[in-house]
This record gives structure tokens, sequence and C-alpha cells, in this order.
């Protein structure tokens, strides 16, 4: 892993941003199961699954744009898909068997990363960590609450989009000192390029099964800003 710093502990006092779904605990994995759930009962006859899975990609940025992120809009995704590729009407039967691909999403138990546990109270003793994720407010304040970690956190940020402009509001928001503010997470585009592009620091934290739509080169470092990249949320304790 590439890391843009050196090994020195970082002093008490830095703001540390972050992010939930696959840093702090497993997401994607369930959404691929319901994935490969859904394509395994599409089972059509002429697209292979890699096709099906490329068009239900098509179907989530649509749906994404229009209503955000979130179960709903993954639902209306896969039943919008099955429409279009399916060789007959999504009947309630059929409706009723989509739906419950999601459900078992919902279902879900809140399964904390490797050193979650173990290292987040450290970092929240010695400095201030907000909680940045996005998606829908409701589903993400319940996992954190299922999470066990909500008393780690000084605040609470669910967006709708994590771009440039919505780390310069969060900063300013919470008061962050950019030289002292580090964005932590597992996706280059949404936690780790845009926070280098607001001037905060950032650290990448690898995950084997980070969401397609989340895929992107990450960005160098500028002039004055640090950059880790990291293999898993325990070696956090080597930094800060």
């Amino acid at each position: 892993m590439r890391s843009h710093t050196n090994a020195l502990r970082l002093p008490a006092g830095q703001i540390l941003l972050i992010d939930a779904d696959d840093t702090l605990w497993e997401n994607n994995i369930y959404f691929e199961q319901a994935i490969s759930s859904f394509i395994s009962y599409l089972d059509h006859r002429v697209h292979t699954p890699e096709e099906v899975r490329e068009h239900l990609n098509v179907c989530e940025r649509r749906t994404i744009a229009a209503q955000g992120y979130g179960l709903k809009s993954f639902k209306k995704s896969l039943v919008e898909c099955f429409e279009q590729l399916a060789d007959g009407p999504v009947t309630p039967e059929r409706h009723e068997r989509i739906v419950s691909f999601v459900q078992a999403i919902a279902e879900a138990e809140i399964e904390l990363r490797p050193g979650v546990a173990e290292v987040l109270p450290e970092l929240a003793a010695r400095h201030r960590c907000i909680l940045v994720t996005k998606g829908d407010d409701t589903e993400q304040r319940d996992k954190l609450e299922r999470s066990g970690l909500a008393q780690h956190f000084a605040a609470v940020e669910v967006l709708a989009e994590k771009n440039e402009a919505a780390y310069r509001r969060v900063t300013e928001d919470h008061k962050c000192e950019l030289e002292r503010t580090w964005m932590i997470g597992n996706s280059p585009k949404s936690d780790i390029n845009p926070a280098l592009a607001a001037g905060l620091h950032a650290v990448f934290l690898f995950h084997h099964s980070t969401w397609a739509l989340e895929h992107e080169e990450i960005a160098s470092a500028p002039e004055g800003q640090q950059l880790l990249e990291l293999g898993e949320f325990a070696e956090l304790a080597k930094y800060f």
C-alpha cells in the first residue's frame, strides 16, 4: 500500500471524517448476494450474467440520479432491469420474489469490519470523529444504532452525494481545520478523490468488495496534503 506520510503517530486532536458502509461494517457483500440471486432468478436465455449485471448498473445509475441511494432505489433498479430483460411482465409473484432479495439486505445483521470494534474507541478518545456517509438518512442512522458505534461519533452527516462541494460544506459546518482533517473510507470515487479536491487529507482503506459504481483511480495528494493507503481499519492506530 502506498503511504504519503511518515509512520509517526499524529498528535491528538485530529478531525476524522469516517465513512460507514464497507469501512465500519460490511455492506456491499449483501448487495452482491442479492444481485447474484436476482440474476439467477432472471435466468436470461440470451444475455450472460455479466451482461445482465452491466444492464443493472445502467439502471442503478439512472435510478440513483433520480431518487438517490438506498434500498428503495435498489429495489426500483431491480424491477426496472427485470422489466426490460425478462420474457414476460413483472407479475405480483415475480415482484414479491424481487422484493425478497432486497428484504434480505434489510434484515442482514450488522457485521463490523475487522479491527473496528477495538480501534474506533481509541481513535475517538484521541480525536474528534464524525461519521460521514451517504444514502437514505433513516437507513444509515438505523445501521449506526444497530452497530453499537454511535457513542464514538461527535456528529453524523448523511449526505445525498459525496462530492467536493459536500465535503466543503461539512468542514465549514463543523468548523474543521483542513490541515487537521482526514477523510477515511474505502471508496476512491466518494471518499478519497473529492475529499482531496476539497483540501482534506485522506486515508484509503482497501476493501475486496467495493461497489463497482464506486471504482475510480485514486488521485495523488495535492501539495501540502497527505494520503494514506492502508489494508485494514486496525492500521489506523499506527497513525492516529
